[in-house]
């Protein structure tokens, strides 16, 4: 059985999850609780040196980290439904649309650097929360002006099927609207996140749908 080693509100594992149900692939969970601190434990430093989540262990015992990787590596043993256009262009703006959020967003707003504000700069709550509602907007500011205009934007991020973006994209509206930012600027990646919650695939990917919820 595939397992997915991830916590339930870790953006990264949500992807797996939204990736892994949009597949209609089968899998285990074990929950790696980041709040305290079990991503640094020797289990999961064996499973990926990084101390990070997710860890995808496939049926063949191989341990895949980095939530991109896991969901081309998903994508290619698994194209049905496909997750990246079958054209060049359309790849290269998927791919660009994920990495947005997942390369640009995302890692300055995950748990590790807002504990490293908090403990090691000393911010306090509020400095913590304009940080993270500022690399927010600057990046949806952009993701919003590329989703309205681009031709290629459909009922989803690309076209009128989810993809990589869509995986990627979920995740961190939610994270968004858990630090209370205001999303109003964003009528039309807020209108594609909302499409793509209403699917089964992704409401039960959710993080209040996963054992470790809490």
């Amino acid at each position: 059985m595939t397992t997915l080693y991830g916590y339930y509100r870790s953006s990264a594992a949500y992807r797996v999850r939204i990736a892994l149900n949009l597949k209609g692939l089968a899998y285990d969970q074990v929950a790696v609780n980041l709040v305290k601190g079990e991503q640094r434990g020797a289990d999961n430093l064996a499973r990926n040196p990084q101390g990070l989540v997710p860890v995808l262990e496939t049926e063949d015992g191989a341990q895949l980290t980095q939530s991109l990787a896991i969901c081309e590596y998903l994508d290619e043993r698994h194209p049905e439904p496909p997750l990246l256009p079958a054209d060049a262009e359309g790849r290269a703006r998927v791919r660009s649309l994920a990495q947005l959020v997942a390369c640009e967003i995302h890692p300055l707003n995950n748990l590790k650097v807002l504990r490293y504000l908090v403990h090691e700069l000393k911010l306090d709550d509020a400095a913590k929360l304009a940080w993270y509602r500022h690399w927010i907007a600057e990046g949806f500011t952009a993701l919003e002006a590329r989703l309205a205009n681009e031709s290629a934007s459909g009922a989803f991020c690309h076209g009128d099927s989810p993809t990589l973006a869509d995986v990627c994209l979920v995740p961190q509206v939610y994270n968004a609207e858990r630090f209370e930012c205001d999303l109003a600027a964003y009528p039309t990646l807020r209108r594609i996140a909302e499409r793509c919650r209403a699917l089964d695939t992704f409401a039960r990917a959710a993080p209040g749908e996963q054992p470790d919820a809490g």
